[in-house]
């Protein structure tokens, strides 16, 4: 019984797919016009949900984009025209995983140029800790031996620990 419940219970979870926000007046009739639809909208960013994409999102301008994805596919567009239509519009932030040009470069470069120059900055100042001379302790003083002496033979002597702290 117990394996049967364990089971199901594994079979509902496994069955749980996340629901997509797309309402059903806006799926177009044609099933491969529908289906790129729906691959330009999983690469669209939703401007108020941020990180997810339009066709996860319930606002009510991921709505908007959508219809507009489909719009242009009905009107013939290419994957490509339509994506460039929204970047011109709303500019490059609506796509989720932005294009490899220009000032992006520099912030997909950013995190490894300055690990690599913080490495060579570590290097450089390790090799020139290590190039320094270590300096010498000066020796005790014959007072300050003479009250060192005297702590560690109390500390010997004594059954409990001496107060160190004193010395």
């Amino acid at each position: 019984m117990r394996a049967g419940l364990a089971f199901l219970l594994l079979a509902l979870t496994l069955a749980v797919t996340p629901a997509a926000a797309v309402q059903p007046d806006e799926v177009l009739p044609d099933a491969a016009q529908e289906a790129r639809a729906r691959e330009l909208s999983k690469e669209l960013r939703c401007m108020v949900c941020q990180n997810q994409s339009i066709d996860d999102s319930d606002a009510p301008l991921a709505r908007d984009l959508r219809l507009l994805v489909r719009e242009r596919i009905k009107d013939g567009d290419s994957n490509g025209e339509v994506l460039d239509y929204l970047v011109a519009r709303y500019g490059e932030f609506v796509l989720l995983r932005p294009t490899w040009h220009g000032a992006n470069a520099i912030l997909w470069l950013a995190p490894f140029a300055v690990l690599v120059f913080g490495g060579i900055g570590l290097f450089i100042a390790y090799r020139r800790r290590a190039a320094q001379p270590v300096a010498a302790t000066a020796p005790l003083s014959p007072d300050e031996e003479a009250r060192l002496r005297t702590a560690l033979a109390d500390i010997a002597s004594a059954d409990k620990p001496a107060d160190v702290t004193k010395v």
